[in-house]
């Protein structure tokens, strides 16, 4: 990709185009003589010619990059010259530890006891999830209903923008 913003296909400071005729006029080389004038059509085929068809190798690789060079060497069991920098995982915080810090509650302190809880399954099944629940006899029941969407809407407006009398 670097190669191509270096030296592009074609400049668009040489290039014309004459509505009169409708052809393309094109500079080349150092005079402003060196023109080229070609019919709109034939100047779109020349510019989509340089487009590689679906699969096409447009880069070689010769030397240590080459393929050949490093199936000798994966072949002959001896390490790559290439050095290539090893990224480390980060590893992330745990689910434990943002639910700790988002809402200040430890969700793995027993609520009965206090003890340290530890993960032992997860139970991705959500009819597995359901038996479990049905047979704890669990219930999930919001004390009240959520109101409905464009109620709920516009108590988050007047909320957010308290009326403002502009009358005085």
């Amino acid at each position: 990709m670097g190669k191509y913003m270096i030296r592009p296909l074609l400049s668009l400071e040489r290039l014309f185009f004459d509505e009169k005729e409708g052809r393309v006029n094109y500079r080349y080389g150092k005079g402003a003589k060196d023109q080229e004038k070609m019919d709109y059509l034939e100047f779109i085929a020349r510019v989509t010619s340089h487009i590689p068809n679906k699969g096409q190798v447009m880069v070689r690789y010769y030397g240590l990059y080459a393929n050949a060079h490093r199936g000798k060497v994966k072949k002959a069991s001896r390490p790559l010259h290439i050095v290539e920098e090893e990224l480390r995982r980060i590893p992330s915080k745990g689910w434990a530890a943002m639910i700790r810090k988002v809402y200040e509650v430890d969700p793995m302190t027993c609520p009965k006891c206090g003890g340290t809880m530890k993960v032992i399954a997860f139970i991705t099944d959500f009819s597995v999830v359901d038996r479990i629940i049905s047979h704890l006899k669990l219930t999930f029941t919001a004390e009240r209903s959520p109101p409905p969407p464009e109620i709920a809407f516009q108590e988050l407006l007047l909320a957010a923008d308290p009326p403002v009398d502009y009358f005085l």
